[in-house]
């Protein structure tokens, strides 16, 4: 490491100002700031020191991914060869899953980061590290079989339709993965509906459906008849998005978060409490097969434990109060129950749920913080009187 710092102090002064590549120095401090902590501290007013910053936290986040992500590779092989009737080891099946989903990620990383370090070259700042976040979750929530060019399409329209436009990281309203997520969804529904993506090179006369679907099914056939057990639904052993199946990685990632500080448990709490209260509102009221789905199982279907983890937890498109992230978490779980089972066509309620709620956050953190001042004032005569 010290033959590289070597190295970058060496050819750092051509990259700053009067250097040959001054052009380039929001990139090369990009990489500098990435291999090496930044020396750079501040000399005036008070400041909260800690030794949390941007590129810690989201490196904790990627780090808590890491579970979901490894599973989801073993999955993608596992469901390959389930559906052509083949045996294989773990390691083989592992080694397919590992092929189909890295070139979605080297794809997600190589547009989102170009246009990023596009960007800031263009505006003379700095490469903010939000998108190794970004970069990771949207091949998390695509399926295994989808096409690259689709990829890197939804990927490009989220960093700069999503985020760059509202002024870059920190400043988007909506959760940049889950609009990329959306794009492909409105854009592309073939490709991410029905039950030939969701299993990696299938055989055509194995179904491949997932458990949403199944359950939606269910509306018109009068019974819901799931493939999967619920333990199988809890591990994640069904076809899925390659990080969304697993709830028990999910959880994994979910205690590092917690344990480190980064994650909001108030949030991911109020999400589950939220999906259960509305399942059991609909399991009293029973009208249709999928209104009698057991509470518990929307909390192991489809993407509602990766949400409620990753997704409704980003700190720059979630509430900023106490009181506003239980409200927030709450109807996020709540409305993606609603969505799946009273609108089917919609199966995947989770990100719909989350991306409204992004857009109401501010106003129930105004809402919240109203409120504390006029308790406070009430408070205040009460005193004087």
């Amino acid at each position: 490491m010290k033959a590289l710092r070597k190295q970058l102090d060496k050819i750092k002064p051509q990259f700053q100002k009067g250097g040959k590549f001054e052009k380039l120095h929001s990139s090369f401090d990009a990489f500098e700031t990435f291999l090496f902590v930044p020396d750079k501290t501040t000399a005036h007013g008070s400041h909260i020191r800690d030794s949390i910053d941007m590129k810690r936290t989201m490196s904790i986040v990627v780090i808590a991914m890491i579970p979901a992500l490894i599973f989801g590779m073993w999955n993608i092989g596992h469901q390959h060869f389930l559906s052509i009737g083949e045996t294989a080891a773990l390691l083989e099946k592992f080694l397919f899953g590992l092929g189909k989903a890295l070139p979605i990620i080297v794809v997600s990383y190589v547009t989102g980061l170009g246009i990023e370090f596009a960007f800031a070259q263009f505006r003379g700042h700095e490469v903010n590290e939000g998108f190794l976040v970004s970069g990771m979750l949207i091949p998390l929530v695509v399926p295994p079989d989808i096409p690259l060019w689709m990829v890197a399409v939804a990927t490009a329209f989220a960093v700069v339709i999503g985020k760059e436009v509202f002024g870059g990281t920190g400043m988007n309203i909506l959760n940049p993965a889950l609009t990329a997520r959306a794009f492909l969804f409105f854009a592309y529904p073939a490709q991410l509906s029905g039950d030939k993506v969701w299993i990696a090179e299938k055989a055509d006369a194995y179904s491949g459906a997932t458990p949403l679907a199944e359950a939606a099914a269910g509306i018109d056939t009068g019974v819901v008849n799931f493939t999967h057990s619920f333990m199988d639904m809890f591990l994640g052993v069904i076809p899925g998005s390659i990080g969304e199946t697993s709830t028990l990685a999910i959880l994994i990632g979910a205690a590092i978060l917690v344990f480190t500080g980064v994650g909001s448990l108030r949030i991911m709490l109020s999400v589950v409490i939220g999906g259960i209260f509305m399942g059991g509102l609909l399991n009293i009221a029973g009208s249709n097969a999928y209104m009698d789905v057991p509470f518990y199982y929307h909390l192991v279907m489809g993407g509602f434990a990766f949400g409620a983890v990753y997704m409704a937890t980003d700190p720059v498109t979630a509430s900023q109060t106490n009181t506003g992230k239980l409200i927030y978490g709450f109807f996020i779980g709540l409305m993606a129950v609603l969505i799946r089972v009273l609108n089917p066509a919609y199966p995947e309620g989770m990100m719909l749920a989350i991306l409204l709620m992004n857009v109401f956050a501010p106003l129930i953190d105004h809402y919240v913080v109203e409120a504390n001042i006029k308790r406070r004032l009430k408070r205040l005569k009460a005193v004087k009187a």
